[in-house]
């Protein structure tokens, strides 16, 4: 049995806008080091959900830590806040301009979850499978065999149905010559 040893960054921080910013490149930075450039995007965006949430509903302080770890063949991207409340994924208005992160999360992970972290926290996190999901191909359809015609020349174009035009006139030049 071959076993891999896991990968584990640990960035922590003040849930700033100008410091989600700064993990998210750290993120990508991280997932750039350990090959797994597909992932950037979705975990780029995972994280700067998680940390918004802690910057716009953790009380008293806005202090986290960001974790993303790789094991065998799932990354595990987690913000731990020392906000006991746990989140509430509520469906937002159409017109609404926040409540869809949570939701967002959900849908662009393989999973997701939230923890209590001892007397005083909690751990959000969510997965990312590193490898693509197999996707069968769907069943080649039979192809159609084409007729090959031959070519008429000149003087075999024939009489359109409407005996006002041949079906197939060859160009004409209007330059004299």
């Amino acid at each position: 049995m071959i076993s891999y040893p896991s990968r584990h960054c640990t960035v922590e921080l003040q849930a700033l806008p100008s410091r989600i910013g700064q993990v998210r490149r750290i993120v990508s930075a991280q997932l750039r080091y350990w090959h797994l450039d597909p992932l950037i995007d979705r975990a780029s965006l995972g994280v700067t959900e998680l940390l918004s949430n802690v910057h716009r509903h953790a009380q008293p302080d806005k202090t986290c830590t960001v974790e993303i770890e790789l094991l065998l063949d799932r990354l595990t991207v987690s913000v731990r806040d020392g906000d006991p409340r746990m989140p509430v994924v509520d469906d937002a208005e159409p017109l609404a301009t926040c409540g869809r992160g949570l939701a967002m999360v959900a849908a662009m992970s393989e999973s997701w979850g939230v923890r209590p972290d001892g007397e005083s926290g909690k751990v959000v996190w969510f997965t990312l499978p590193t490898s693509p999901p197999v996707v069968t191909a769907p069943p080649l359809r039979s192809r159609r065999t084409v007729q090959e015609k031959p070519a008429r020349r000149f003087a075999e174009v024939g009489a359109s149905t409407d005996g006002l035009r041949p079906d197939h006139a060859p160009a004409r030049s209007a330059v004299a010559g």
